[in-house]
C-alpha cells in the first residue's frame, strides 16, 4: 500500500502542477502579454466609427452596394465571412463547381460595370484559404474605380486617389503583395462623400 501511495502522490502532485501551470498560469501570461505588445490585435482590431464598432480590419465583409468596394468572395459558411468558421471551399480549379462560381462572380461584377473592359483581378473572382480576407490587390480596386467613382459622382482620379493614400505595399519591399483594406476604404468613401 505504501508503495502505491508514494507513487500516486508525486503523480497527483504533477498533474495538479502541470494543469495550474499550462491551464491557468500559462494563458493568463500569454494573453496578458498579447495585450500589451500586441493590443489592437488581441483585442480583435475592432474598427469603430462615431463610437460604434462596423467590423474588424482583420475580417473581411460582405459588400454588395455597388457605391462600395467589394472585396474578395468568402467560401465561409453557413454565410459570408463568418468569422468562427475560417475556411476555404476546397475546391480544385477543375471542379465544375468552382468553374460555375468563378463565372457567375465574373457575370456580376460585369452586370455591375458593363462598360468596364479590363481585366478581372483573380482575388475578386476566388475566395482565399481563410475565406476571410480583409484586403485586395491594388489591382482589384482600380478595377473598381470606375464604378465608385459612376456611383458615388467622384471622378475617377479621386478614387484612385484614395486607393494610393490608403493602399500598403509589401513588408520590407518584398514580403507579400501589394494590397489595400476594403473596410477602410469604403469608410474613407462614406466620409468623403
Amino acid at each position: 500500500m505504501s508503495s502505491l501511495s508514494s507513487t500516486l502522490r508525486p503523480a497527483a502532485v504533477l498533474f495538479a502542477g502541470l494543469t495550474l501551470l499550462v491551464g491557468v498560469v500559462y494563458p493568463y501570461a500569454m494573453t496578458g502579454i498579447g495585450k500589451v505588445a500586441f493590443a489592437d490585435q488581441a483585442e480583435g482590431s475592432i474598427v469603430m466609427r462615431d463610437g460604434k464598432p462596423v467590423g474588424s480590419s482583420l475580417i473581411g465583409q460582405a459588400f454588395s452596394s455597388p457605391r462600395y468596394f467589394w472585396g474578395r468572395p468568402s467560401a465561409t459558411g453557413p454565410m459570408p465571412n463568418n468569422g468562427t468558421s475560417s475556411s476555404g471551399s476546397n475546391l480544385g480549379p477543375t471542379n465544375p463547381a468552382q468553374t460555375d462560381a468563378v463565372k457567375g462572380r465574373i457575370d456580376a461584377l460585369k452586370a455591375a460595370d458593363p462598360a468596364n473592359t479590363a481585366k478581372i483581378p483573380v482575388d475578386l473572382v476566388t475566395a482565399s484559404g481563410s475565406g476571410l480576407d480583409p484586403e485586395i490587390s491594388l489591382a482589384a480596386a482600380y478595377y473598381q474605380a470606375p464604378r465608385i467613382a459612376r456611383e458615388r459622382k467622384m471622378t475617377e482620379e479621386d478614387v484612385r486617389a484614395m486607393i494610393d493614400q490608403l493602399g500598403e505595399h509589401p513588408a520590407l519591399g518584398f514580403f507579400g503583395e501589394p494590397r489595400v483594406n476594403v473596410l477602410a476604404l469604403n469608410l474613407a468613401l462614406d466620409k468623403k462623400h
